[in-house]
């Protein structure tokens, strides 16, 4: 047989050999390298016999293959140091992770000195080195060889597999694992790891299931190497805004309260503020945007006009029902109804007392356009609601401010004739980049189009004409804007294809910060219309938007951006007076009512305090702006200036300081840090 390899050179062998065999005989420094084989373009594991002519790539920690099969074989040394240090734990999965690994077990939580121990038992298993055998079994054989080593969770994954499928296993030493692989050949492969963090996670991601523990952890092949990693996840823990944010006093949360309602304190609500008035301010007299304020709540009957009641009905919150079983049992006759958009029906049904809080701002805002005729005179109707909405969102999905229960959201509705969707929607791509440049994002985010799933259309409003119609138009506009967008099946709401505008927390994962979506169904179903110039009722187009998204989420996202040090015209405390005695007290309550009189976010710190200390409090809170007050700076109606951004900025009149902050603030200018901390002189 003829083996082809990257290089284009050949190797010729008359018998089979694996790809370990063949690594070596390449050379044994790459045997002693290789993580995995690439056969033809499918990644296989090392054990693996090739017995024809093929392409081969023997694949190292440096690719992404290689670090799969590094890391997971590092995931089945951990699983069996527990084991051997706590003998009741059972066993449930340990894949390779994007970051490392993580393993689940069904065991009591664990402390950092827990952690520390197994990290102890591990290395012991790699020193010992034991190789990996590969071997199979039974579908039978296989569930009972776990039921006798007592692993039900091994047990009902085999359970889970179709009958007469053949089941694959690793071996190392007497601890045996179901898997799949790829593996390295030996546990003494593995140079450098660290097991990072320890967390609940329910088996399979359900609720209902048990709650187990998860082991993370990660692995390099060089020291330096993992702990520029460790580096970079202790810059993640000092950035995460779900304690950042809690450590600033921006936010809180309370179990009485209840899951997913955090509470903004006075910080945390100063920054909102800013924001909410940002945006309303630009969307109103830039934009051309009328504002409403609709109810929180609503009968059902608004939501299954629109068919939301059907989609969204489960994590909507409720009231006025006590049995909601016998109200899913009641709503097939209703929905049949619904299908032929029959309102008069909708409105007169037995369910129609049931009130739910709101999920969504749209079929409210669609009653204020119908409040009074329009004419195509009055489109675009462009209306803008700071919209406060309720979903139920699962236990284990919370975190933070990224996915809450009760949220707020710069939404708004556009109301336009055919002629105009084109320019309208590009206009809100045109103000949603404007937000995003503002607060320093725009170079975070990835555009998406999130188009439906016509292998699942009765998810959808509409035919495949309608979807394939829409699609093809928001396509057009995305690349005549310029736009870098991938497209993704399945992911549009059910009445309509959008474009999602994505962004990463700290920890990789993504999540939707602003949408911007065509609506093509609602128009008829809520009855909308315009009379057009020849004096007909013509049917509008709709476009949902949001222009900076989730007050809550944006927050997080900025907390973690900057890590606290946020733009001066967003921080709660803009400017701190550090009079250096009590006897400039007066002069310091002076330059407060200057600052505050200009607007400007201003505290005085009358602590009896050291200068210094002063400083360094003031540095460590992350305040812009610092002004130390003295004998010199009152005789000379001066302060002296110390910033977050450049340290001492040395004694400037008192006007020119305000004037310098005024014009940052006024531009939402984002000013550079041009010294490190560390250079700062206290």
């Amino acid at each position: 047989m003829i083996i082809t390899l990257k290089d284009g050179s050949t190797r010729e062998y008359r018998e089979p050999m694996s790809i370990y065999d063949i690594a070596k005989d390449i050379s044994e420094g790459l045997a002693r390298v290789a993580c995995v084989g690439e056969v033809n373009g499918e990644v296989k594991d090392l054990r693996t016999v090739i017995d024809s002519d093929c392409e081969l790539n023997i694949l190292t920690f440096d690719s992404d293959a290689g670090k799969h099969a590094y890391r997971h074989t590092c995931s089945h040394v951990l699983a069996e140091a527990v084991l051997n240090l706590y003998p009741e734990a059972k066993l449930a999965i340990g894949p390779s992770i994007d970051t490392g690994f993580y393993y689940d077990f069904d065991m009591p939580p664990l402390t950092r000195e827990d952690l520390d121990k197994i990290e102890k038992e591990m290395k012991k298993i790699i020193k010992k080195g034991d190789r990996l055998e590969y071997f199979t079994l039974p579908r039978e054989e296989a569930i009972q060889m776990m039921k006798d080593r007592e692993e039900p969770y091994k047990v009902e994954l085999i359970e889970d597999l179709p009958e007469g499928e053949t089941i694959s296993f690793y071996q190392q030493g007497d601890f045996i694992e179901l898997c799949a692989g790829p593996h390295l050949m030996s546990t003494k492969q593995i140079k450098a790891f660290k097991l990072t963090s320890s967390s609940g996670a329910y088996w399979r991601g359900d609720e209902h299931n048990k709650m187990l523990t998860r082991i993370y952890g990660t692995a390099y092949t060089k020291k330096a190497d993992l702990e520029e990693y460790l580096e970079y996840l202790a810059d993640i823990k000092n950035r995460d805004h779900n304690r950042l944010g809690r450590e600033m006093d921006l936010f809180t949360t309370v179990d009485v309260v209840g899951q997913g309602l955090p509470l903004f304190m006075p910080n945390g609500t100063k920054m909102i503020q800013k924001l909410q008035r940002w945006i309303e301010d630009l969307e109103d007299y830039e934009w051309g945007y009328v504002r409403t304020r609709t109810p929180l709540m609503a009968k059902s009957t608004l939501y299954k006009i629109s068919d939301h009641w059907y989609h969204y009905k489960d994590g909507m919150f409720l009231l006025g029902y006590d049995n909601l079983e016998d109200l899913n049992n009641s709503e097939d006759a209703s929905r049949e109804i619904h299908g032929v958009q029959d309102l008069k029906m909708i409105e007169n049904d037995a369910d129609s007392d049931v009130y739910a809080l709101r999920p969504m701002t749209c079929p409210f805002q669609y009653y204020v356009y119908k409040a009074r005729q329009k004419s195509y005179r009055d489109l675009p109707y462009r209306m803008a609601e700071t919209s406060t909405l309720f979903r139920n969102e699962d236990s284990g999905e919370m975190h933070g401010l990224t996915r809450v229960r009760q949220f707020t959201i710069s939404e708004g509705h556009l109301v336009c004739t055919p002629e105009q969707i084109d320019e309208e929607f590009k206009n809100c791509v045109r103000l949603a980049k404007h937000c995003l440049t503002t607060l320093g994002l725009e170079e975070d985010v990835t555009y998406r189009m999130s188009k439906w799933d016509p292998e699942n259309s009765e998810k959808y409003l509409g035919t495949a004409e309608d979807w394939n119609r829409v699609e093809d138009a928001m396509r057009t506009i995305l690349d005549e804007i310029g736009l870098d967008y991938t497209e993704a099946t399945g992911e549009a709401a059910f009445y309509g294809p959008k474009l999602d505008i994505q962004a990463k927390n700290v920890y990789g994962k993504e999540d939707t910060m602003i949408t911007i979506q065509l609506d093509m169904f609602l128009a008829e179903r809520y009855d909308m219309y315009y009379i057009d110039k020849d004096g007909s009722k013509k049917r509008p187009y709709i476009i949902h938007r949001t222009s900076m998204g989730c007050y809550e989420r944006t927050l997080a996202w900025l907390i973690e951006k900057y890590a606290g040090n946020f733009p001066t015209w967003l921080c709660p405390e803009q400017v701190r007076i550090l009079p250096i005695s009590d006897k400039y007290d007066d002069y310091a309550e002076k330059v407060f009512r200057e600052l505050r009189r200009n607007g400007v976010d201003v505290h005085v710190d009358h602590s009896t305090e050291r200068i210094g200390y002063k400083i360094r409090k003031a540095q460590m809170e992350k305040i812009p702006y610092m002004l130390v007050l003295g004998a010199k700076e009152e005789e000379e109606n001066a302060v002296s200036v110390r910033s977050r951004f450049a340290g001492d900025e040395g004694s400037k009149p008192l006007s020119e300081f305000v004037n310098q902050v005024c014009e940052e603030i006024r531009t939402k200018a984002i000013r550079k840090k041009e010294v490190d901390d560390s250079k700062k002189d206290a």
